[in-house]
């Protein structure tokens, strides 16, 4: 008789869980899988793929704009929320069914209930438990809301993506990457929007330049940015909401979003009653093999204290399989990765920001280029592009590639390949540029930008 019912048991079946388990039964473990929601995890049911759907719907309205331009003739075409919905949780319930039947093809038992650990090798899934020489805790993460008087009142992004109705006017709290993509969605598709920020700029953590230039192209959009504001108090009434701000300033909407972050998904898991600590965020922290302070206990993605990315999450799920199933000790490297924010225009960045570079090197190269891109030569279209390269002065290695403009995030991922290899702007420099493109100015860019100097 087996000493424990399973190999490994996975608690959460989102993006690191799925590739965790389906890696790890490739290799002949015996493998379980837990999920309380719907198989997929945020990613796929309730954040990046949801998401990217409403902003190719908000993305229409550009094309049916700036068509004018190049000589089409049509009417601005009605817009009805509750069909692109619909085609939403279509596609949502596709992509669901497609990770069940990956998780049952690759022979891992998929037990659909919310699991809990009891000790070291048992995890009860709706009152039955079962053991497992290892478990993996990859329960993501879950929207936080701020101590505000007031903010049940508030929707988040797992609300948003299944509003009955379009509300007409939306106030954002929040001025991170979910913040800035809702409300790039609502008033693409038409409401009026403001985003209500603590800070001075939007994006804590990207470059300023980009942080800055977005700003200015969202204002340009209608989105009304309301800077160094703190929510006091929000009120439903009749006719909408009513939040206060911390100088006693009313502010009026159909519909208020608390986007303020995502905390670790780590209540009522049974974690400190088994030894495993937790960060004061809630989040578990892991060594540099995903092992948390149990030592047959891991934890990847969302959950843990590292880099909330869904392809990191995969890529520590398939390090960890590695490791403990096929002799294959494995790790992953976070630098270099490259990110996007899917706002209207979008963003791309991979390695570090100027802010980053100038406190690690001791003399830094910034190369900037900001200009009209030609479709909007004829579409009349007031915006502009940015693109960015940072640069160590004395080994002229590239740290950093950071765009706003179309297709930023296409480009970025083709330059994480080149940050990666060790790329010098020699290298950016000799590469035979690709015209006319957008993408050919990361490799035309000769002169180096004034420390002070802004686009």
């Amino acid at each position: 008789m087996a000493e424990y019912d399973f190999d490994l048991f996975t608690i959460g079946a989102g993006s690191g869980g799925v590739a965790a388990s389906r890696r790890a039964a490739s290799y002949g473990a015996k493998v379980a899988i837990c999920e309380g929601s719907r198989v997929g995890g945020t990613c796929v049911i309730r954040g990046c793929v949801p998401k990217k759907l409403l902003v190719y719907a908000a993305q229409f309205r550009d094309g049916f704009e700036d068509s004018a331009g190049y000589g089409w003739s049509a009417p601005m075409p009605s817009f009805d929320w509750e069909t692109l919905i619909a085609r939403k949780d279509s596609e949502i319930d596709r992509l669901n069914g497609i990770y069940i039947n990956m998780l049952k093809n690759s022979g891992v038992t998929l037990y659909e209930g919310f699991g809990r650990i009891i000790d070291r090798h048992t995890v009860e899934v709706d009152g039955k438990r079962y053991t497992a020489r290892n478990i993996l805790i990859a329960t993501g993460g879950w929207p936080s809301l701020p101590p505000v008087e007031g903010i049940e009142h508030a929707v988040t992004s797992n609300e948003a993506l299944h509003l009955e109705k379009l509300p007409h006017s939306v106030l954002i709290i929040g001025g991170g990457y979910i913040a800035v993509e809702f409300a790039s969605i609502f008033r693409g598709l038409g409401a009026e929007v403001t985003l209500m920020i603590r800070g001075d700029d939007l994006l804590n953590g990207f470059d300023d330049d980009i942080r800055v230039a977005l700003a200015q192209e969202m204002r340009k959009r209608g989105v009304n940015i309301i800077s160094r504001c703190k929510p006091a108090k929000l009120e439903k009434g009749p006719g909408g909401y009513t939040l206060t701000d911390h100088m006693g300033r009313e502010h009026s909407a159909g519909l208020v979003m608390a986007a303020t972050g995502r905390r670790p998904n780590t209540k009522n898991l049974g974690l400190e009653e088994v030894g495993i600590t937790l960060t004061e965020a809630g989040a578990v922290p892991v060594d540099e093999w995903s092992r948390t302070s149990v030592d047959n206990i891991y934890a990847i993605g969302d959950v843990t204290d590292r880099m909330a990315l869904t392809p990191i999450a995969i890529a520590e799920g398939r390090a960890l399989a590695e490791t403990l199933f096929n002799d294959n000790p494995m790790r992953i490297g976070y630098d270099n990765v490259p990110t996007a924010v899917f706002s209207l225009p979008p963003l791309g960045t991979v390695g570090l920001t100027e802010m980053q570079a100038r406190a690690e090197y001791p003399q830094v190269d910034i190369y900037k280029a900001g200009f009209r891109p030609m479709k909007h030569t004829l579409s009349g279209r007031d915006e502009r592009v940015l693109m960015k390269l940072v640069v160590d002065g004395e080994s002229q290695r590239v740290l950093g590639c950071h765009m706003m403009g179309m297709d930023a995030p296409e480009m970025m991922q083709a330059l994480a390949i080149a940050l990666n290899c060790g790329a010098t702007k020699r290298d950016f420099d000799r590469t035979i540029a690709l015209h006319p493109s957008t993408a050919e100015e990361f490799v035309l860019m000769r002169e180096k930008a004034e420390p002070e100097k802004k686009i």
